[in-house]
């Protein structure tokens, strides 16, 4: 049975944010999500990733057609337009695709704003989110930590991470834009996540005054808000105080509005029609879109983000050429690994089966030899295991063939020539 890595899901090439928060797993239903979804017949491992910039199920699978179909029913059952709507926006890498895919996430080719630091340590965690579950097997284990390996070699072979920027600063240069200082600037946290952290210490670093962080854990506001010498408020007093900033970061999961239109038009004139820019990191979208209709008041979104790096463009593209060769050679690595791994329980028996006839007759040969000096038994050990290594060796080789229908008749014929048993499915 020939295994392959599968990808199957929505992101920001083919799909809009409105169109990717249908399909977001969220109140905590991502771990019955992952157990659902080694359910499925046709998928052996399983993980999803969820950023802002995709909802895609990852999994391993020895029945490619069944298992796109499955993956696609399975994430149908969250979007509330049904198949034919999902269907045009949906994104499907198979095999070596597949691969290549994964490895080019983990490092950041395939972001919004190449090169950004934060999608590694989210694949990390969604990784290790599967992994407790259960989920994630042999397959995907190597496949996922192959994949920090090359975002690690991408980082350190390549300039892309210092000619690129993330998306938290990608959004810290919309507010320089917007504002002609930030000295004198408020800025407040709607959700105390990695992403609004990361945009409030870019903030801070570009002089904003200071910082207001509202969670619905309070005790998280307050750490986050001393690590950064903020402001903790309370998530039910957040209307009270939103007057007071200049720049709004949402990144919550919530499933509805956390701002809506009309509660912005009265905030902006609590703050007497003084600009307000508000940045919305979360999938699904913490702001309602017609904020943007209200004068004084700009409103960027995930996707908006893509344009701000447009001017070190060049440099990046040069740098992700690099890059994909890397990741081209790490991908014909672990597709070898992949096409050998059917071959292994084949190799391991045959090893075993050669080197138990190997000790058995050698234990009978120094039996009859009772007097041979320690030196002398040490060389028979060396010479017998010399030879079952030379005899070995081709049948191996030939085991461990590319052509998927050669490695087939190699392993069948191996298991009949040498009586191997079948193997066990695990």
């Amino acid at each position: 049975m020939q295994r392959e890595v599968l990808i199957v899901g929505v992101n920001h090439h083919r799909a809009t944010v409105d169109v990717r928060e249908q399909v977001a797993f969220t109140n905590g239903a991502f771990e019955d999500a992952l157990r659902e979804l080694v359910t499925l017949p046709p998928i052996d491992e399983g993980a999803i990733l969820e950023t802002c910039n995709r909802v895609e199920v990852v999994a391993a699978t020895g029945d490619g057609d069944a298992a796109v179909e499955a993956l696609s029913h399975f994430l149908v059952a969250r979007n509330n337009g049904g198949q034919r709507e999902l269907d045009q926006h949906l994104s499907v890498y198979r095999g070596r695709d597949g691969v290549r895919h994964l490895f080019r996430v983990a490092a950041s080719l395939d972001s919004m704003v190449v090169g950004e630091p934060q999608i590694l340590g989210q694949l990390k965690d969604f990784y290790g989110r599967a992994a407790s579950v259960g989920s994630a097997g042999t397959i995907l284990h190597r496949c996922f930590h192959r994949s920090f390996s090359v975002a690690k070699r991408v980082r350190t072979e390549t300039g892309i991470a210092t000619r690129a920027v993330s998306v938290s600063s990608a959004a810290v240069e919309l507010a320089c834009k917007i504002f002609d200082r930030l000295e004198d600037k408020t800025a407040m946290l709607i959700g105390a996540g990695t992403m609004s952290e990361l945009a409030a210490r870019h903030l801070l670093a570009q002089g904003v005054r200071s910082v207001i962080v509202a969670n619905r854990t309070f005790d998280r506001a307050v750490e986050l808000a001393r690590d950064l010498q903020g402001t903790p408020i309370p998530f039910d007093d957040l209307s009270r105080y939103l007057h007071m900033a200049d720049v709004v970061i949402g990144s919550t999961s919530a499933d509805s509005y956390v701002l809506s239109s009309a509660q912005m038009v009265d905030v902006l004139r609590q703050r007497k029609y003084r600009p307000l820019f508000l940045i919305d990191l979360g999938v699904p979208r913490n702001f309602d879109p017609h904020i943007n209709d209200i004068d004084n008041v700009y409103l960027y979104d995930i996707d908006d983000l893509a344009g701000v790096a447009d001017t070190n463009r060049d440099e990046r593209q040069r740098e992700a050429a690099k890059a994909e060769t890397i990741i081209e050679a790490e991908v014909d690595g672990f597709c070898r690994w992949l096409s050998n791994l059917d071959a292994v329980p084949t190799i391991v028996a045959l090893r075993d089966r050669l080197e138990s006839i190997r000790r058995g007759e050698l234990e009978k040969t120094l039996a009859s030899l009772q007097e041979l000096p320690p030196r002398d038994r040490e060389a028979l050990e060396a010479m017998t295991q010399a030879i079952v290594n030379k005899i070995l060796h081709t049948p191996i080789t030939l085991l461990k063939q590319q052509d998927r229908a050669l490695e087939t008749f190699y392993i069948a014929a191996a298991r009949q020539l040498f009586g191997l048993e079948e193997p066990d499915d695990s």
